[in-house]
């Protein structure tokens, strides 16, 4: 077993742990600072099981974390690949309105992105979108041309790179089993020893929560997992989908709806849904945590959010177990689209903080204990935005852990 000391510990190996491993590389380069990740390879979960889209910022209210994070977020992301020869593309993406009741929805959209600074969002009309999108029916759009698409891991391995050049190191295979606190110091046993450190940053994205708890810290809000799955294209049917087609999202529902999306490398997704996971990890409906979904239902808040959105959830567990339900999801947007073009892909787990009387944070958490910072929510567009969130937690953490 090995023993590894340093000034500041990050746990989690995912994008948003590497980007803030970075910042705090650049601006403390003194420091001896060390990521702590529990798998054996970086990006395995959130960041790995993405869809690689660069959000231009669009959805987020105003004035929020996501909306001032994603717009800055993703021009440092493109100037980042630039420098260091990570493809993207930017491909452009639309936002259909299908009926008259979802026009005002796009115009609250379009309202938002605008103030944003979203660049070049346009409101367009359906000849336009047929241009843009041949295979789309709907009766107005939004065109975002500087949406894209990108692949996070190797952005996570590229982040990786630049921290062990600034002296960084990354420990994997390491789970964190207990934290002790004593003496000043936070003493973590991992898998591979103990990891001693003077400050802590928790980025532990499916298990933020759990390292908060073994600090102390009082569970006023928990993460509970909602499983994304994905069907690809057939080769044949690919054509139909240029760019990026969304739905109008539903206000009243934290997700974007099902939707295609063309990846960098050349397939096109179609999903995902968004269902309860019997598991953080649990990326197959079968995958079942007995003690995961224990704590899950033992949780206060999981029944008050079931109370408001039990009718949407059954909805999506429907479309889950039934390819015909998804397929017709997808003919909203895409009518050509039919069982036989869609071939089951894979699926990602969306770590979503609720609160205890049942709402879903709409926002970035980032919490302050002792000696430690805690990123307590930071789903979509935190991969876009993570850069930007990587200098607003290393700004927190000087101020709070009084770095020098």
């Amino acid at each position: 077993m090995n023993n590894y000391s340093y000034d500041i510990a990050i746990i989690g190996g995912g994008i948003i742990g590497l980007a803030t491993a970075l910042e705090v590389s650049i601006q403390y380069p003194r420091y001896r600072i060390g990521v702590v990740e529990k798998e054996e390879k970086l990006a395995a979960h959130q960041t790995g099981h993405n869809s690689g889209v660069i959000h231009s910022g669009i959805y987020y209210k105003p004035g929020s974390l996501k909306a001032r994070n994603c717009v800055t977020g993703g021009r440092a992301l493109m100037e980042f690949c630039r420098e260091n020869g990570i493809e993207y593309e930017l491909c452009g993406k639309v936002i259909v309105a299908t009926d008259e009741r979802e026009m005002a929805g796009l115009d609250v959209l379009y309202e938002r992105g605008v103030a944003n600074g979203v660049p070049g969002l346009r409101m367009i009309g359906a000849e336009e979108l047929k241009e843009l999108e041949p295979h789309a029916r709907g009766l107005k759009a939004l065109h975002s041309p500087n949406t894209g698409i990108i692949d996070y891991t190797q952005v996570t391995l590229a982040y990786a790179d630049r921290f062990r050049d600034n002296g960084g190191e990354v420990v994997t295979g390491a789970r964190v089993r207990s934290i002790r606190q004593a003496d000043g110091f936070i003493n973590m046993e991992t898998d591979l020893g103990d990891v001693r450190a003077r400050h802590l940053i928790n980025c532990a994205g499916l298990y933020s929560d759990v390292v908060a708890r073994m600090m102390g810290v009082k569970q006023d809000v928990r993460i509970i997992p909602f499983r994304g799955e994905y069907y690809m294209l057939s080769p044949e049917a690919r054509h139909l989908v240029r760019g990026l087609i969304y739905p109008v999202p539903n206000p009243e529902f934290p997700f974007l709806g099902v939707h295609f999306t063309r990846t960098v490398h050349g397939d096109v997704e179609a999903g995902p849904n968004a269902v309860l996971a019997f598991a953080r990890e649990g990326y197959k409906m079968t995958h079942v945590n007995v003690m995961e979904t224990l704590g899950t239902l033992s949780y206060r808040g999981f029944w008050a959010m079931g109370a408001r959105y039990w009718k949407r959830g059954m909805q999506e567990f429907y479309r889950s177990l039934s390819k015909a339900a998804f397929v017709r999801s997808l003919q909203q947007l895409v009518p050509e689209i039919d069982e036989s073009h869609l071939e089951r892909g894979g699926a990602g787990v969306r770590a979503q903080e609720v609160e205890r009387n049942g709402l879903m944070a709409d926002d970035f958490h980032i919490t302050e204990t002792p000696n430690a910072i805690h990123v307590r929510n930071a789903p979509s567009p935190g991969a876009t935005a993570s850069l930007a969130i990587g200098k607003d937690i290393v700004a927190i953490a000087a101020k709070s852990l009084q770095l020098t």
